[in-house]
Order: C-alpha cells, then structure tokens, then sequence
C-alpha cells in the first residue's frame, strides 16, 4: 500500500502531508533550472507507467516507485516530478486518492530527495562501477524510506493501525532489492554513457 487511498487517515495527518508536499513543491519549483524541466517530465512518465503496475505481496501490494534514481537525477525537482504522476494516476485511473496526494507525494519524494542529496556528489564522482552500488543503497534506501513513512503516517492516524503498519513494512522487503537492481543499473548505464544526466539542474 505505498499509494493510501482515500478515507483512511485522519485529517492532521492529511493537512501535515499536504503542507509538507507544497513546502517540497515549491522549493523545487523556485530552485529548478527550466532546462531540467524536460528531465523531470521523462521521470514523472516513468514513476506514472512503473507505479501503476502493483504486485501482490501477502495482505498489500507493491510497485516500483524509483525514489533513488529520481533523488539523484533530479534532487529537489523529485516533488513536483511526483505529484503530476500521483495526480494523474488518481484522476485517470482512481489509484491512490486525491486527499491523499500530499501524503503519498510526501511520503515517496521525500527518501528520493534526501537520498540524492547525500549519495549524489559521491555517484557523480565515483567510476561506473562504484556509481552503480552507490545508486543501489540510493534505491534501496529510498524504498525503505518510503515503507517506513506509510506505517508511520497509519500510526500516527489511528493507534489501531498499528499492526496494518508492521505488516506493510514488511511487504516492502522483496521490493528493497529489486528497486536497488533496477537503479543500480540505471546509474551505471548512465556513467558510462551520459554522466551529466546524473547532475539534478538546480539554481
């Protein structure tokens, strides 16, 4: 359950996560290069495309969200890159929820955001080869960020979602090396071929 939807969190969790989502938004908007402005359109289409495809996974289900390798790529842009995908994903396809956009954008932006601001001076640096393990604890870390951040947000809207948080914990344990694979190989690739595409385009 890394999209909440719609009636299940209490509402100071829903305007906290709103108010945090537009703090993020819009310190990206005010920092952004509008060169990067395309970058961040593929990786939004990327996230949308990738996220829709959920994975059953005992009780809950789970999808690739690309935290790491969107944090590295585009750092603060990461927020809006997030948003436009979960809004249309709700409007187009009922995925997710609308009162819940700034929780859910808040919840997987911002591991990705943090991720890539420690980890993405030291991938920019490091060979192909040492670019790609960096950018799998980017990946992984992000995806573990993201689980840690839903239980929290559910405990924090109702003492009685304890258990439900644990077990969505859980669920995104085969997804940490997954995710770490894909963006491991997605950095190294880009090492090689296009290092620049590894630096976020920020003012």
């Amino acid at each position: 359950m890394m999209h909440i939807p719609d009636g299940i969190l209490s509402a100071p969790v829903l305007v906290g996560g709103a108010v945090a989502a537009a703090a993020g938004v819009g310190l990206a908007l005010r920092r952004i290069d509008e060169r990067a402005i395309p970058r961040v359109a593929i990786l939004a289409a990327v996230f949308f495309a990738g996220s829709l495809i959920a994975v059953p996974v005992g009780p809950s289900s789970v999808h690739l969200v690309f935290g790491g390798l969107m944090g590295v790529m585009l750092g603060l842009g990461i927020f809006p890159a997030v948003l436009v995908a979960l809004v249309l994903q709700a409007v187009l396809f009922g995925f997710g929820g609308l009162t819940t956009l700034g929780v859910n954008t808040f919840n997987i932006a911002l591991p990705g955001a943090l991720l890539g601001g420690l980890l993405g001076p030291m991938i920019r640096r490091a060979s192909p080869p040492g670019a790609a393990a960096l950018a799998a604890v980017a990946g992984a870390g992000s995806v573990v960020g993201n689980g840690v951040l839903v239980a929290l947000t559910l405990r924090l809207s109702s003492p009685d979602y304890a258990p439900v948080a644990s077990v969505v914990v859980a669920t995104y344990l085969p997804l940490v090396l997954v995710e770490g694979a894909i963006t491991a190989f997605a950095a190294g690739f880009l090492a090689r071929v296009k290092p620049d595409a590894l630096s976020p385009q920020l003012t």
